[in-house]
């Protein structure tokens, strides 16, 4: 039995390197081919495009390792269906639930790589992705975000610090303005927070008003302090959207606390706690996925070749449409984040185990 498992074990993992890989490059290529018009005014050096498709490699590598794992599964167990070589290990008096246990624990341990790549790999990878990005378009980046603090140089200058700032608000929490004139700090202004209002005269555009100000005249040395004060050198709310991380940016934990410090705040994002579920939730279909391609190799329905892959993609499919469905409705506030995010990997999940389990020995 031994030396089965290791055959089909070595056999799937030569297909799953393959194909996994095959599937982000081309994705990878394709993000790359869709941004070249923004890249190539600049002249940028194919060094310079390879390496920003490889930046969103394993972007690509952790959503389609599902699709690989049941892709492969469905192959490798489908052929050897077909050939018969299942009845041979029955007939030999070997069990096929304990034939599959190695693939079981393969899944568990995909699952896990899975997490650790969106964990560590992919937010680092994301970052350098936008930052190359940022440099081919020769578009200056003038925001450095963390944790919902932003950095960033007003029109005029000055330094602002912003320790927490509500995108569907357009609103800005505990904003400090470093004013310098000659290399030294002329005046600081402390606003307990600011809120972008529209001017309607003017279409779209607006001002960003400071409430609660106290102002710190550093050369006169005087305090004084204003109930409101409008301040025209800081950019418009699109400006500090596009500065912020976006949830694949961004590990679990760093997440977490952005979504604490918005509660402390006042403040819920629906939208955070949902990105922030689905970073658990995801990786493990990658369990269930290669459960699923076991158990439906089993039934003498399904065929071998391309017509396993193709069954392979039509579920994954089904799966991705079904999960982004959820997430969108999680998204919308019209169910929990934690039901939008695990009600479709769990019903999945009971499905695979009630078809395994019910594998004829």
């Amino acid at each position: 039995m031994l030396i089965i498992q290791r055959h089909y074990l070595k056999e799937f993992f030569k297909l799953f390197s393959l194909i996994s890989t095959g599937l982000a490059l081309i994705f990878s290529t394709l993000e790359l081919i869709d941004k070249i018009d923004e890249f190539m005014p600049n002249r940028p050096s194919l060094e310079s495009l390879l390496l920003y498709a490889s930046f969103n490699f394993p972007k690509y590598l952790l959503y389609l390792l599902p699709a690989a794992m049941l892709i492969c599964s469905l192959f490798i167990f489908s052929q050897a269906s077909r050939n018969r070589e299942f009845v041979v290990i029955k007939a030999t008096g070997g069990r096929l639930k304990s034939l599959f246990y190695p693939f079981i624990i393969s899944g568990i341990l995909v699952t896990l790589f899975a997490f650790l790549v969106g964990e560590t790999v992919v937010p680092d990878f994301s970052k350098r992705s936008m930052e190359l990005k940022n440099t081919l378009t020769k578009k200056e980046k003038k925001l450095t975000f963390k944790e919902g603090t932003l950095w960033l140089r007003a029109t005029d200058g000055s330094s602002v610090r912003i320790e927490l700032y509500i995108p569907e608000k357009k609103l800005a929490k505990g904003v400090s303005i470093f004013i310098s004139e000659r290399d030294s700090l002329r005046e600081r202004l402390e606003a307990e927070e600011a809120e972008w209002i529209s001017t309607e005269s003017q279409g779209s555009q607006g001002i960003w008003r400071l409430r609660n100000v106290t102002i710190y005249d550093i050369m006169n040395g005087k305090v004084s302090n204003r109930a409101d004060l409008d301040y025209p050198y800081l950019e418009s709310p699109d400006f500090f959207s596009e500065g912020i991380k976006k949830p694949e940016e961004m590990g679990i934990g760093e997440l977490y606390r952005y979504t604490e410090r918005l509660k402390r705040a006042g403040f819920r994002n629906t939208k955070l706690l949902v990105d922030m579920n689905s970073k658990v939730s995801y990786p493990l279909i990658n369990l269930f996925m290669i459960i699923l391609g076991i158990s439906l190799s089993m039934r003498s329905k399904v065929g071998g070749g391309l017509f396993a892959a193709g069954l392979g993609l039509l579920i994954s499919t089904i799966y991705w449409f079904a999960y982004t469905m959820m997430l969108s409705l999680g998204y919308a506030g019209v169910v929990p984040p934690i039901v939008a995010t695990w009600v479709v990997p769990m019903a999945f999940g009971i499905v695979t185990v009630y078809l395994f389990r019910n594998i004829q020995e």
